[in-house]
This record gives C-alpha cells, structure tokens and sequence, in this order.
C-alpha cells in the first residue's frame, strides 16, 4: 500500500521539493503549512504513516506541535505517528532536545533527494516492522484475539477510564472435545466459539483469550444485568448449536460456557482487581450448575479468605508486584509514600543518582464554588498522574497539595518537565485553579544515569584520542565498552564476541568503514547488529552512502559526548524492542 507522509512546514518552497520528491517515488504526501494544520488534519480514519515536521515555524513551532500530536494521540486512542525533525541547525543541542522529545531522526535543509528518501524509507521500513512484530506478539494466533499479555495491557487502561463490564468467559467440559475428538477438532470448535464470542458482544468491546478455553471481555457502556443475562444465554445456544453441528448431534459433551462479570467502576478501576472479583463471580457459577452466568456482588465471599495457605516465592512475588505496570506515574497514601521515600533517597546516595522534588499548590480562581473547587483539585491529580513515567511516584498532601518525586532527571530539564504538565493542563480544558510550585534537585555527582542491562559496544577508530572519550563516556553511563584500531580488528572481534551496537568510524587505513560494514553484513549473526557510522564528512553524499549500506545512524567528529550517548541510546532502545518483539512471539 501507498506510503501516506504528511509535511509540515511553513516555508512553500520546502513543501513543493518534499511533495515532489516523495510522490515521484510512490508515496502520498499531505502538504500543511502551520503546526496547528496537522493537529487539526490527525484523523482515524486517515493517519499518515510518518511526518516530516520542521523546527523553525511562526506561532508553533516543532517542539510544541510535537509535545501536542502526542497528547492528542492519546486522547483519540492511537498508536504514536514516527516524526521526522526538519531543520537547518547544526547545534548538537537542537539533535538532543529532538530525541528526548522522541523524534525518530533529522533530515537537514536544504534537502538532498537521495537522503530524504532514505531516511524516510529507512524509518517507513522499520516502523512496518514493528508494527508486524508487535502485532504478531499481542495477537492469538488461533483466534485473532488479544493474548494474555496484550489483553492486560489493553484492559488496564479502559478500567482506569471507561464505564462497562469485564467478564470472564470459560468453556464447560471443552477438554473432553479434545479427549474424544482431538486436538484438531478442538481447534475448529475454539475457532467457531470465537466467532460467535466476536458478533454477539456488543459492538466496540476488547476480547482476549487468556488460557486454552478462557476468554476475557471488556463491554463500554454494558451496565445492567439484563445484558450480560442476554449475553449469557447467546453464547451457550450458538455454541452448542455450532458443537453439534461440528461433532455431531449426539455428541454426548456438555459444552457451555460460564460468564463471571464485574461492574467497571462501580466496584473499582483496577484491572487485576477486577479480574480477580470477575474470578470470584465465575467461581459461583460453577459451583451452581455452569452454562450461565454471575454478577459480582460485594456480598460474595472468596473462597480462599476461609482456607488456611503458604505461598512459595514465585506466588508471593506475583501478588506483590505489578504484573502489567499502568503507563503512568505511582499514586501513594501518606503512610506508604513515607517508606518509598526514605528508601529511594537511600538508594540514591548510594548509587549516585538524582531526582527532583516538585510540590503542587492549588488554590482557587475566584468565584469557584467549594465544591467544583475540590473536584479541580483531584482532576489536577489524575492529570498530573497520567503526565509522569511511570517510574515517577506522587503523594497528595492535604486535598489541594501533591508531591512529587521525579527520577532520574537532569537539572536543566525540570522546566521542560513542568511546562508540559501546566500546558497540558491548559489544553485540555483545566481551570478553577491558580497552580504553583516549587523544586528542588537532589543529585549525588551524577554525570550520567547508568545505563540498564547488559549492553556490549564494539568502537572501530583509529585514532587513539576518540576511542578513549567514546571509552570514557559510554563506560560511565553503563555500557559495557571494547576498542579496536582498525577495521580488520572489528571484523575479528565481531566473528568471536557479537557485540550488541558497532560504533565504527568511516576513514581508517587498510580497510576503511565502508568496506567493513560491507564484510560484517556477512558473517553469520552479525547481519542484525545496529551500527552507527562516525564521520568527519559533512556533504549529503557521505550520508547517503552509510544509509545504502545499513548503517542505523550517523555521529559526526568531532564526537559530542552527550549527543554520542542519546544516538547509543536511541539505536540500543530501538534494537531491544524488535529483540523483545522477536522473543515474544
């Protein structure tokens, strides 16, 4: 299908080369003038599969249009769009800030054809890929429902926000079709169920298969015992009419189904919670004949409240923990924030961290009533909830107070950080509140924050200066790092050792980077090593030529430490998530 890109940028002449370049290659191009365009133009139904967004336009510029697309993909529930930065600076500072703000790469004016196409077709390429993997990793293959993994995911965050009903379904008796019939017959007859489990929920539900016969179903807007009555009884008349139909009239099973469901939010948000309230309400339909359904009520008591059990480690650990961590920052009570607070500031002294502290003060706009007043106070808490990490935690002090730790920062980047929080706030329609805070910053002589895992780095360069600083500051942020002087060096290393990324510069005598990035793309398992490619060449040939061959990134010399460090770990983030997509499937 046609590649559909959407360029942005205030500058006609600019828009007129990119939109000529991309269509006379096949691909379908949106041409918007003004940051405010492409947010208006963002549809569902006609998403662009990357955009090219300049920097430097009046009103709005990259920065903000990029910071507001991410909230708007949010709140319309879709996937983030790649963004490819437009620029004409050369400032290594401008390349940081894009890639923390999670731009995919830079393109430079004025453009080069053959570098305009490669950069865009480079990242068109690999977010196909992704998309295939991630697609592949979250779907049963059998039923094309969400897995066990992906329905958690997915089903966390509409029990956080929306109104419906989770229900779990469970097959009756399903193991004797496999027992008497085989596995094959088995497969047909979960191939048919979910076919009938697919038209007979209401229009717009999520639905996971979780087990071999269990399912799990979230419904918006399903809110009376009526429905999922109705539903009950659809499922277990097609279902045995399809059984017979497969197996035969005299089939002699007593398949059904058994529907345990739970009110979403009236008896919480919490998707594991829930689901183990929706477990409980299963449990008395099988106690009670099957083939029907339950509704939670508080008045169920758990069984295993009335036993007497030990956990083993790995039981233990799962009730403890967060299996499916929602994407944004931990809310905590006083008491529970007291312990978490004293523990992380042990941990960052010992391990020579930083964080931020922020406190929120809320007070409010005149007029505002008592009420609508406190109702602000908790929105704000949920939006600044949702506008963290999730490895950020928060405590609200008294009901117009909230206080944040924020981890892993660095000093210069708390005005980004809090800006985003405020003008958000402002974008969606907050108000009835005048904000304020204050900060401080912890920091224990941290110059970079450790890199997390096992990442090996192989560094080609023949000049002894730039290998020790390439050395110096990948070693100090965590990565494991191994030089070589010359091209045949690397070739030997990468045959024994297979690193995880090759940082190898272009010009080296005997055998220059060129040529072996050509010899390592064939020695067996090293073909998917990341490499990013140093050079001291500035013309748009250089560039073209190391995207030809496979190169996934460009530094130029001199090196940059910092703008060396987030191209590492842009290229290593990028490679871990297709390694975790390929080992999931």
């Amino acid at each position: 299908m046609m590649a559909h890109i959407m360029v942005v940028d205030d500058d006609t002449a600019n828009l007129r080369t990119a939109g000529h370049i991309l269509s006379k290659n096949h691909m379908r191009v949106t041409a918007l003038d003004s940051g405010e365009a492409m947010l208006n133009s963002i549809q569902k139904d006609d998403l662009p599969d990357l955009i090219l967004l300049d920097i430097k336009m009046p009103e709005m510029d990259g920065f903000e249009a990029l910071s507001r697309l991410r909230i708007l993909e949010k709140e319309i529930g879709i996937e983030e769009i790649p963004v490819i930065f437009l620029t004409a600076n050369e400032a290594p500072d401008m390349e940081r800030q894009g890639f923390e703000a999670g731009v995919s790469d830079y393109i430079r004016k004025p453009f080069d054809p053959d570098i305009l196409l490669r950069r865009v077709g480079n990242i068109i390429s690999k977010e196909k890929r992704l998309s295939s993997l991630r697609s592949e990793a979250e779907t049963d293959m059998l039923t094309g429902f969400l897995n066990k993994i992906a329905s958690a995911r997915a089903l966390s965050s509409l029990c956080a926000s929306d109104l419906g009903c989770l229900m779990l379904v469970d097959l009756d008796s399903f193991k004797l079709v496999n027992d008497l019939f085989g596995h094959k017959m088995g497969d047909n007859f979960l191939i048919c169920f979910s076919a009938i489990l697919r038209g007979t929920a209401p229009e717009g539900s999520v639905i996971g298969r979780i087990g071999g016969d269990e399912f799990i179903v979230f419904s918006s807007g399903m809110q009376t015992e009526k429905e999922i009555a109705a539903f009950s009884e659809q499922i277990n008349r097609e279902l045995l009419e399809k059984a017979k139909e497969l197996m035969g009239e005299d089939m002699g099973i007593p398949l059904g189904a058994s529907v345990g469901a739970v009110f979403v939010p009236m008896h919480g948000d919490d998707y594991e919670s829930l689901f183990r309230l929706a477990d409980q309400a299963m449990y008395e339909v099988k106690k009670n004949g099957k083939h029907g359904y339950s509704l939670y009520c508080a008045e169920i008591a758990p069984e295993e409240m009335l036993q007497t059990s030990v956990h083993d480690i790995d039981k233990l650990s799962e009730i403890l923990g967060e299996r499916f961590v929602p994407n944004m920052a931990l809310q905590l009570d006083r008491d529970a924030f007291s312990y978490v607070y004293r523990y992380i500031m042990r941990y960052m002294i010992r391990n020579r961290r930083s964080l931020y502290k922020v406190l929120f003060t809320l007070l409010p706009e005149d007029g505002i009533a008592e009420r609508d007043f406190i109702d602000a106070c908790d929105a704000f808490g949920s939006h600044i909830r949702a506008s963290l990490r999730k490895t950020d935690i928060l405590m609200r002090d008294r009901f117009n107070q909230y206080f944040v730790l924020l981890t892993d920062i660095r000093k210069n980047d708390i005005d980004i950080v809090t800006g985003n929080i405020m003008n958000r706030w402002e974008l969606n329609g907050g108000s009835g509140l005048n904000v304020s805070f204050e900060t401080e910053f912890v920091c224990v002589d941290l110059q970079f924050p450790k890199h997390a895992g096992d990442v090996r780095i192989a560094a080609a360069d023949d000049d002894e200066a730039v290998l020790q600083l390439i050395g110096h500051t990948l070693s100090k942020a965590g990565f494991r790092v191994s030089a070589v002087k010359s091209g045949r060096a690397l070739i030997k290393y990468v045959s024994e050792q297979k690193p995880d990324l090759i940082l190898l510069d272009t010009v080296m005598p005997a055998q220059d980077g060129f040529e072996t990035l050509q010899l390592l793309r064939g020695i067996q398992g090293a073909a998917e090593i990341p490499v990013i490619l140093l050079t001291e060449d500035n013309q748009p040939e250089t560039d073209c030529k190391c995207l030809s061959l496979g190169a996934d990134e460009i530094i130029r010399k001199p090196v940059v430490p910092e703008l060396l460090l987030h191209r590492v770990r842009h290229v290593t983030e990028l490679a871990a998530r297709r390694g975790a997509s390929h080992a999931s499937r």
